[in-house]
């Protein structure tokens, strides 16, 4: 059946889910591995770009960054997605743009297959997953989809919605606070997901 309400893209990390304690997890068992010093507090307090630019700005050379982020993805099924819990309103957001005949999309920044399983472990179905995607990038695919609307916690993710031409929608439960986001170009900044059903149905 042919949807006619709006196409709604998320972001995924501290936007949909929260992953941080897994993160923190996965980093130290890199650390014990191959014995690096990577911080995982400030990795899951700064999510949004994709690891391997994570991973090179410790200064590590390509082969190294390489292994580390195929080790890394390894660990993730059985380290960070057990531990992954749903952000405030996560639920209610994504039913919200169902009820409104629309589409949904997640557009992240996340190896994709690993996103797959956070969705799967907490039962949610989207029309489409797009991973490996940051900033200008996640505009493309939102481009591609039609998207009116994206939602993200991350400056990256405003810049993506500007992209796209798609109404900003920013949340600030990530590592921006709402002056950061409308300074980025947030057409709207909400506290959580929990605001962003009534957001949705005012915009008619």
């Amino acid at each position: 059946m042919e949807r006619t309400g709006p196409t709604v893209g998320f972001d995924l990390d501290m936007t949909l889910i929260d992953p941080r304690p897994g993160m923190v997890r996965a980093f130290e068992a890199l650390n014990a591995e191959f014995g690096v010093e990577l911080d995982g507090e400030h990795f899951a307090a700064n999510l949004g770009p994709p690891l391997e630019d994570v991973l090179r700005g410790y200064g590590f050379d390509d082969s190294v960054v390489e292994k580390l982020a195929a080790r890394f993805r390894e660990l993730y099924p059985s380290v960070v997605v057990p531990v992954t819990e749903a952000m405030p309103g996560a639920d209610d957001a994504l039913a919200a743009v169902r009820a409104a005949g629309g589409r949904t999309l997640v557009v992240t920044g996340k190896y994709g297959p690993n996103a797959a399983l956070h969705l799967q472990a907490l039962g949610w179905e989207v029309d489409r997953l797009a991973g490996g995607v940051f900033a200008s990038a996640k505009g493309r695919v939102l481009a591609e989809e039609g998207a009116s609307v994206y939602v993200g916690d991350h400056l990256g993710d405003v810049e993506g919605a500007k992209t796209a031409g798609a109404v900003a929608v920013g949340v600030t439960t990530g590592p921006y606070g709402e002056q950061a986001l409308a300074d980025a170009g947030a057409d709207v900044v909400l506290r959580d997901l929990a605001e962003f059903p009534d957001w949705l149905a005012g915009r008619g």
